[in-house]
């Protein structure tokens, strides 16, 4: 490392390699640059890149509730490593992260799976060493093939910052450049998650989840082209996963008090309309390497999403796995609602046109005021889908005034068009939003359960409430009946 400048930027590629449970012991001498770099760390978890962050030399602990809580341990003035007890070293490995100056100190203290940080004088600047287990250097591994990215991108020296990860393995960072333009790192590894369920495929494979970045590249240059607004990408690194983003900024569809924007949410429906009137291809040509073909949102998918309510979310909801024969009626069911949509109009389904992915973009024009950021999972499937999506969004309550409106809106602006028949859609709506509520109430459920994300439960009475709203329509009858059954908690129709 050349500079200070350098060591700030190892603390931020570590600090975004962080994770809760990780100790990070930080060796060197005197002036050999620890207290620079666990400060730039903790500067970049915080995500404020002026913190105060004093020296512990003399309290010996300093904590920080952040994103991940952080100790910070100063063992140099320490005279027994029995004094780690009373400093709570366990306790703070249990809460968060820890970083620790002058580890020699702890001696048989410092967990096993530690991970070593060797900072040395070298020439005019300072060598970095780092070691540990496995897990923990892959993740770093990742981190500083990012920093690699960005050096290739023309933003080597650009501060990184941890923006948002979502329900998938992807996560987004906040590059804050010198001029003052951001960009957006995304970061999505090719990863299957999960056991082979079915033909040899897992659950991702069959639901059609897109597993690296390429049907981003494809669908977002596709929807350019037709006149939306996607990001721009100024940088690609396809085979590693990494994507340099235009930044499209924070300004959503809801107001502060997280409640929407009754004209924002027009122009999104808007946004809709307009995307069932565009022929959209089968196949979308990429600069280099196969087209990317669009999936069809075809029965395996839709009945792979749907039993996530039987696997995930029934036994969650009764502490019991769901008797055969629900199962089957279950099946049955749902087999026969996914007949009816033979006849619906299909189109680009883009699969989460919901709140959190839609960025108003203030000074633009019609659809392009609609900022689409998550498209990468698109399949061709019924258009009733995304109007689905967002008129009951998982994460804020659409109250049904809002809904009616929203609805009336797309149908006033369909009516004319030859391919738009109004009792298909409305059927097809119906289904749409019963398939994407049951799929939900599962996934929200597993993402708890299997991969530690327990946020996302907070919002099954919300799906639940939308769920009984679409079995209200005469075609979901059936469907009614076998969920009353199944114990879950629905109003007569």
């Amino acid at each position: 490392m050349s500079d200070e400048r350098a060591t700030d930027r190892l603390g931020q590629d570590l600090a975004l390699a962080l994770q809760a449970g990780d100790c990070l012991a930080l060796y060197g001498d005197l002036g050999a640059g620890k207290s620079t770099l666990a400060r730039a760390l903790i500067r970049c978890i915080a995500e404020i890149t002026d913190l105060d962050v004093p020296s512990p030399t003399f309290t010996l602990v300093q904590s920080y509730d952040l994103r991940i809580r952080i100790a910070h341990f100063d063992l140099y003035r320490i005279g027994d490593p029995d004094e780690l007890i009373e400093l709570g070293l366990d306790e703070a490995l249990e809460e968060g992260a820890v970083l620790i100056e002058w580890p020699e100190k702890a001696r048989d203290f410092l967990p096993d799976d530690a991970i070593a940080v060797v900072l040395e004088e070298e020439d005019e600047g300072r060598r970095a060493q780092v070691s540990g287990p496995q897990a923990a250097m892959e993740r770093i591994g990742r981190s500083l093939q990012v920093r690699s990215f960005l050096d290739r991108s023309g933003c080597g020296d650009a501060d990184r910052q941890h923006y948002q990860g979502d329900a998938s393995t992807r996560v987004y960072e906040k590059i804050r450049r010198k001029d003052g333009i951001d960009r957006v790192l995304m970061n999505a590894p090719k990863r299957l998650i999960g056991p082979v369920l079915k033909d040899g495929k897992r659950y991702a494979q069959i639901a059609h989840v897109a597993e690296d970045v390429r049907p981003f590249v494809a669908v977002g240059g596709f929807l350019q082209q037709a006149g939306f607004h996607t990001p721009e990408i100024f940088a690609q690194d396809l085979d590693a996963g990494f994507l340099l983003l235009e930044d499209l900024g924070g300004n959503g569809i809801l107001d502060k008090q997280g409640k929407p924007i009754v004209d924002r949410w027009e122009a999104a429906i808007d946004c809709l309309v307009a995307l069932h009137r565009t022929k959209i291809p089968s196949n979308i040509a990429l600069p280099d390497g196969p087209a990317h073909e669009i999936p069809p949102f075809d029965r395996d998918a839709m009945m792979i999403e749907v039993e996530l309510l039987l696997s995930w979310f029934l036994p969650h909801k009764h502490g019991k796995e769901p008797q055969q024969d629900l199962k089957d009626r279950f099946h049955e069911v749902w087999n026969g609602l996914i007949d009816c949509l033979a006849t619906a109009e299909n189109s680009l389904v883009l699969r989460d046109f919901h709140s959190p992915n839609l960025l108003w973009q203030a000074g633009k024009r019609g659809i392009s005021r609609v900022g689409l950021i998550d498209f990468q999972d698109a399949m061709i499937g019924p258009a009733a889908y995304d109007v689905a999506s967002i008129v009951q969004d998982a994460r804020v309550t659409v109250d049904p005034a809002l809904r009616n409106r929203l609805v009336w809106r797309y149908e006033r602006a369909r009516k004319d068009d030859p391919s738009f028949d109004l009792p298909a859609f409305r059927e097809a709506l119906a289904i749409m939003q019963a398939q994407r509520a049951t799929k939900i109430l599962g996934l929200f459920v597993r993402l708890k359960q299997r991969d530690g994300k327990p946020g996302y439960v907070r919002h099954l009475p919300r799906i639940e409430a939308y769920l009984n709203h679409a079995l209200a329509h005469p075609v979901l009858r059936p469907l009614h009946d076998c969920y009353t059954k199944a114990g879950i908690a629905l109003s007569e129709s």
